[in-house]
This record gives structure tokens, C-alpha cells and sequence, in this order.
């Protein structure tokens, strides 16, 4: 199987430069879930040893209805990369994208480890230093994002970008839990949601993405940035559009698709 795992990395990497490619049934079966885990560590070594650092993870599919669509009953997980990250208020060249959705969320900033395998809610507020308004720029390697639940583990998680808000804020005193959200393309609403979308509550899918994470002897470290899962329907964009996520309580963060 390894052959099997080793092919299918090469051809996500491969398609990083286009052209998208068709889902990895040559390699995978589409709910093979530790295969899939297991191609998207190949890369994340790979990388690593080409000089990209670890900065956290992403929670992915953390809207049941998302998970129903892929036939699954769980979120997944992806690895976010230093240079994965825009700068609030900045650009993302659409050469770097294939086909690109966004997406609103709250990110965690962790001041402490998480290595309980049995990961709490509590655990995770105790831990947190800062929360943001966030927004993922989703990508699938995958052609029309025809994916199953492997092709997008694999494909670390259809990762791609994100953005934090310059100015997190302290958990204390935040609602994430009825906190709204509006995503905004070039100025009019394109999507609309509340912090309970996510997997019932921010803090929930931390927890789950911390336990799986210490079951694997990878727990989420100190610094590591958290990308909870989308409060809302993502949203494709097209190159020239500004982009920007509202969350009650949070503020805002915001890029534009287009040249600098």
C-alpha cells in the first residue's frame, strides 16, 4: 500500500501547479480514512523538508450537513503552514489558487500544549490566548471539487490560505456559540451564519481536533493557530473581488484575490 500512498502524494503535489486532477480512485477508496491520513503525512514530511514550518491545523467538515454530502460522521483535519498565511488587509495572488472558496471562521491561538487524548472544552478555553475572525481560502487539487471524504484528507484537508484578523481578543466574555457571521464579496452579504454551525460550538471542534490529534502522538503545541470549521456555506470567488468575514464580537478580517 505504501507504493499506492506514495503515488497519490506525488500527483497532489504534482497538481499544485494545475491542472486540478480527477479524485484519487486509483489509490483510494473514497471513505478509506487512514489512507487518506496517511498520503496527506507523506506531504506534510515532504514539505517540512523542503523548509515549510507547522504554525497549527485546520478542522474541517464541521457542519453535519457537509458530512452527510460525504458520506461520513466525522470532521477532518488538515496542516496550516507559515506560508499559507495573508496578512489581514492583504492580497492572494490568483495564480497561487486553482479553485478557490472561502470561507468565515473563529481561529484559536493556543498559550499552552493540548495532549489529553480525552480533550475538553474546558481544556481548550484553559489554553487559548487569543480568539480572531478568520477566514480560510479553501482549494481543491481535486477537479470541480468532485471529492470524496479521501480525496480531501489527502489533499490536506482541500486547504490552501487563511487570514486572521490583526487584533485577536481574549475568550473571556465571547459567545461563540450564538455570535453571527457574515461573509461579504465586494461589500454585499454572500453567505451567513453563527458560531453554533460549527460543529455546535467552536470550542467543540478544538476539542475534537485536539483529541484526534494527541491520539496520533501530534498534539496541538503552544502558538499553534486553530481554524475551527466554517459558520456558514462557502463561498467561490473570482480574481479582483475583496473579500471580507464579519463575527459578532470578534470584528473582521479581510484580503483581495487579485495582484498586489
Amino acid at each position: 500500500m505504501s507504493d499506492l500512498y506514495e503515488g497519490a502524494a506525488r500527483r497532489l503535489r504534482a497538481a499544485y501547479a494545475g491542472p486540478a486532477i480527477p479524485p484519487l480512485r486509483d489509490f483510494l477508496e473514497p471513505l478509506d480514512i487512514e489512507g487518506a491520513y496517511s498520503v496527506q503525512a507523506i506531504n506534510t514530511r515532504f514539505w517540512q523538508s523542503q523548509g515549510r514550518r507547522i504554525v497549527g491545523r485546520k478542522a474541517g467538515l464541521t457542519a453535519q450537513a457537509v458530512q452527510k454530502q460525504l458520506g461520513v460522521d466525522q470532521p477532518d483535519f488538515g496542516v496550516l503552514f507559515d506560508d499559507m498565511r495573508i496578512a489581514d488587509g492583504g492580497t492572494l495572488d490568483p495564480a497561487r489558487a486553482l479553485q478557490p472558496k472561502v470561507e468565515a471562521e473563529v481561529a484559536l491561538v493556543l498559550d499552552s500544549a493540548l495532549t489529553k487524548i480525552e480533550t475538553t472544552r474546558e481544556d481548550v478555553a484553559a489554553a487559548t490566548r487569543a480568539v480572531h475572525a478568520a477566514i480560510e481560502i479553501v482549494d481543491s487539487r481535486i477537479a470541480d471539487w468532485k471529492i470524496a471524504f479521501a480525496d480531501t484528507v489527502a489533499d490536506n484537508g482541500s486547504s490552501a490560505f487563511f487570514v486572521l484578523a490583526a487584533a485577536g481578543k481574549p475568550l473571556a466574555g465571547l459567545d461563540l456559540y450564538t455570535c453571527g457571521m457574515a461573509l461579504e464579496i465586494d461589500g454585499a452579504a454572500a453567505s451567513l451564519g453563527a458560531g453554533a454551525a460549527c460543529l455546535g460550538h467552536p470550542l467543540n471542534a478544538a476539542a475534537w481536533l485536539a483529541s484526534t490529534l494527541a491520539k496520533r502522538g501530534e498534539p496541538l503545541q503552544a502558538g499553534d493557530i486553530v481554524l475551527t470549521g466554517a459558520l456558514g456555506p462557502m463561498v467561490a470567488i473570482t480574481p479582483g473581488q475583496h473579500v471580507k468575514a464579519v463575527i459578532g464580537g470578534l470584528g473582521s478580517a479581510a484580503f483581495t484575490y487579485g495582484k498586489a
